[in-house]
Formats: C-alpha cells, structure tokens, sequence
C-alpha cells in the first residue's frame, strides 16, 4: 500500500512572503501560516490556539504569492509535508518541517475584487509546471534562512 502526504491548511500569513530565486531563475516564496483552532477546555471555557506552518511556493505559484500575498492574507493551500536538513556554519545538524504547496486559494474578498474570482471560494491558483521541483534543487536555497 502506498502512503499519503497530504496537508490542506487555511490561515493568515504571519510576514509578506520571501521570494528566493534558484539558479537565478527559478522563483520560490517562503512564509509563515497561522492556523489557529478554538475549542472549549475541561471548564468550559472556550480556548484558541494557534500554529505556525512554514509554506513553500515554487514557480508560478511563488510568482502569484509575490504580486498578491502579504502579511494578514487568508489563504487555503494544499500540499505535501517536506522534511529539509543542513547543516550550519558551526557543523551543527538541522531540520525542518515544510509545507511545501501545490495549490493555493486566496481567500481575502478585496483580492478576489483585484484579480476576479475563479469559483466559489474565491481565487484559486494551481501549479501549472506539474510538480515541485526535486530535493536537490531545494537544497540550494539558504537553510539558514529558516533555522
């Protein structure tokens, strides 16, 4: 049996997205997701928490998050989990867990005024190259940047 990786998540971005390009051509965008839950304790009393999800957009949807994302934006992607691991100037091993994303729907009702809706739930905005590019063109991207 095969296995699945998949990750659908809805939040707001945390900063404006960081655009990186691979071989002075290949555009990447990287930024934080909040996603937060609420739900009621032991007494009641209802609690919110929140996550923080480091998305990765390759691309087209790298370029799309440039022109029309920034910090505060409501967004549903879809993707697969990424594990990249370094090390750092000192030899230390890292790792870190990514969301790396295949699909993104924008979810702000001023964007969708700017750039026309795509369906009912607002813009929605897929890949259009096929797949993620393979791990060893992300291991050119500076890990540091994400420690």
């Amino acid at each position: 049996m095969r296995g699945v990786n998949k990750v659908i998540l809805i939040g707001n971005l945390g900063k404006d997205p960081e655009i990186q390009k691979v071989d002075g051509t290949i555009p990447v965008a990287k930024f934080p997701l909040a996603t937060t839950e609420t739900f009621k304790d032991r007494s009641g009393k209802q609690v919110s928490q929140t996550e923080w999800h480091n998305v990765v957009l390759w691309r087209g949807l790298a370029e799309l998050a440039e022109k029309y994302l920034k910090k505060g934006s409501l967004i549903y992607v879809e993707g697969h989990l990424h594990t990249r691991s370094w090390e750092d100037k000192d030899g230390n091993k890292k790792s870190t867990v990514e969301v790396v994303g295949d699909n993104l729907i924008m979810l702000d009702k001023k964007l969708e005024s700017n750039i026309g809706s795509h369906g009912p739930s607002g813009s929605n905005l897929q890949e259009e190259a096929g797949e993620s590019p393979s791990s060893s063109i992300e291991s050119e991207l500076n890990p540091e940047d994400h420690t």
